[in-house]
């Protein structure tokens, strides 16, 4: 199995960073065109990204403020059964530490590698958001 981590520090309280990771409204803003989701344990999310990009997902972890998870489960064949997750902890005055993870992939094959770079653009949009307000239209979101 192939997986896919980031680990960064983003300069925001613990709690905000947890919103913009297990939020629709958080989602939105760095990596989603529009979701919807239950907030709690095996809550459903709709990940809408565009007509032929309307995944779904379950929410496999569920602990606020510190770790969210989701598990695939309508998606892109490589990513069925993958989970996308995180795992917060304060650093600090109003800094957080990111343990960003993508599990499960069966290989590392080119929608992987594909994936790697992506996560790294979303990330730091996500970032950036957080620390400086700045905010990016969908469609150019991996342009910046």
């Amino acid at each position: 199995m192939a997986d896919i981590i980031h680990e960064f520090t983003v300069k925001a309280p613990v709690g905000e960073v947890y919103r913009l990771f297990s939020t629709p409204a958080g989602l939105d803003k760095w990596w989603t065109k529009k979701s919807t989701g239950e907030l709690r344990e095996a809550g459903e999310f709709g990940l809408y990204f565009g007509p032929e990009y309307n995944w779904r997902a379950k929410v496999t972890r569920y602990i606020p403020p510190s770790a969210f998870e989701l598990q695939m489960t309508v998606a892109h064949l490589a990513w069925m059964g993958t989970r996308v997750g995180c795992e917060l902890s304060p650093e600090g005055n109003n800094v957080t530490w990111v343990r960003f993870y993508h599990t499960g992939w069966p290989e590392q094959n080119e929608h992987w590698r594909v994936s790697c770079y992506c996560w790294a653009m979303y990330l730091r949009i996500l970032r950036r958001n957080l620390e400086h307000g700045e905010s990016v239209d969908y469609e150019r979101r991996l342009e910046v």
